[in-house]
């Protein structure tokens, strides 16, 4: 992003929306919504909205495919399969085939481990109901 990027707090939540309404087409409706739930934790989902969907999904530099593609093989390395099944919907959206999603997977059992790819794999058909 240049100097003109995004950096007020509004701004960026406003960028994260965006970014999460285009990566999850459906599921936030339009509008200013409250994503807190009353519960432990309830900042969270506030938190990476502006932190992750609004400061580094809505940069420019990479596409969004291409940051899906990133971001699969990060949360496969990290062993974070429920996150994973969120992105691996979100990567179908950002133009990612199965067959390409697979070879993430394989890919990553090289450089993450046979048994990370494996639990990634299971997210994975979890994620896309096979």
């Amino acid at each position: 992003m240049s100097a003109k990027d995004v950096t007020e707090p509004t701004d960026l939540r406003s960028a994260g929306m965006k970014a999460m309404r285009d990566a999850l087409p459906g599921v936030f409706p339009e509008g200013d919504i409250d994503l807190r739930d009353g519960r432990l934790g309830e900042d969270m989902v506030e938190i990476g909205l502006t932190s992750v969907w609004g400061a580094l999904w809505a940069r420019e530099g990479l596409g969004s495919r291409d940051r899906s593609l990133v971001t699969l093989g990060i949360l496969i390395a990290l062993g974070a399969e429920t996150e994973l099944k969120t992105h691996v919907r979100i990567a179908l959206t950002n133009g990612l085939t199965k067959d390409e999603i697979a070879e993430v997977i394989y890919h990553a059992a090289g450089y993450a481990g046979f048994p990370r790819a494996t639990a990634a794999r299971t997210a994975a058909r979890e994620a896309l109901g096979e």
